[in-house]
């Protein structure tokens, strides 16, 4: 059975650092490309950060560039997103997915993923 699960989220104060990381199970991690999302309350789910399969291709939502660093590790099936110097709009709830074989700009739309992870909340105190 496909699975992602997050972890690492947690409270952190403005111009803090927080690494989120996601798992992979029950799937070609490999034949995926990952991407990060997240969700605030009374917001709808927006794209943060994506990388191809082979980790040779990111993309970032404009306001997190700079800032924030999404990389993989295929040998563990692992994504990892490491997001710096964070303000307290960056507060959400952070979802990893998966998009079978994506490897274009279209990784930024959330229907493009197949599978989801529960979330691991966020919060970036001021």
């Amino acid at each position: 059975q496909e699975q992602l699960v997050e972890s690492g989220g947690g409270l952190v104060q403005a111009g803090g650092s927080l690494r989120v990381s996601c798992a992979a199970s029950g799937l070609t991690f490999r034949r995926f490309a990952m991407g990060w999302f997240r969700q605030a309350p009374g917001k709808e789910r927006e794209f943060v950060a994506a990388i191809t399969w082979s980790g040779d291709t990111t993309y970032y939502a404009d306001s997190v560039k700079g800032r924030f660093t999404i990389s993989r590790d295929n040998a563990k099936n692992m994504v990892y997103l490491q997001m710096n110097s964070l303000k307290p709009e960056d507060t959400a709830n952070y979802y990893c997915a998966a998009d079978l074989y994506g490897s274009d700009s279209s990784m930024t739309n959330l229907q493009k993923y197949e599978y989801w992870g529960q979330g691991t909340q966020v919060t970036v105190s001021s």
